[in-house]
């Protein structure tokens, strides 16, 4: 009997790597992982191109109105009166004449933007706050506005 050689192996077709969903990182990591290169597909295998959907047809664009409550015109108190006038001005108007108050007596904080600084007059605005943020500002000036 004559003995049979073994086969010759084939190589193992190589099959993409299944892809694992990515487990979160400690936030001390600081460099990410190196990316392996992608495989290459044979030119047979691409897919064709999707085609866009066509853009939507344009609104005509509609101005805005303000809300009438914003722009009825509002009497501000003696205290209020001091930094932005003693005429009746829309809520809208009396936060501007405000920040401009603000700007030109250089009253924002430094170090925090969103804080103000108040001045002897603000101060009798914001009961008696030193500071105060943005937000909170408007709620205060509200309170001396009939």
């Amino acid at each position: 009997m004559a003995a049979k050689k073994p086969a010759a192996k084939k190589p193992a077709a190589k099959k993409p790597a299944a892809k694992k969903p990515a487990a979160k990182k400690p936030a001390a990591a600081k460099k990410p992982a190196a990316k392996k290169p992608a495989a290459k597909k044979p030119a047979a295998a691409k897919k064709p191109a999707v085609k866009k959907a066509a853009p939507k047809a344009a609104k005509p664009k509609v101005k805005r109105k303000p809300n009438a409550a914003f722009m009825k015109p509002m009497t501000p108190s003696a205290v209020l009166a001091a930094v932005v006038g003693s005429t009746p001005l829309p809520r809208t108007e009396v936060t501007s004449k405000i920040w401009a108050y603000i700007k030109k007596l250089n009253l924002q904080d430094k170090l925090n933007k969103r804080m103000i600084n108040a001045d002897a007059k603000l101060q009798a605005v914001f009961g008696g706050k030193k500071q105060v943020s943005m937000f909170e500002m408007t709620k205060l000036v509200s309170n001396h506005l009939k």
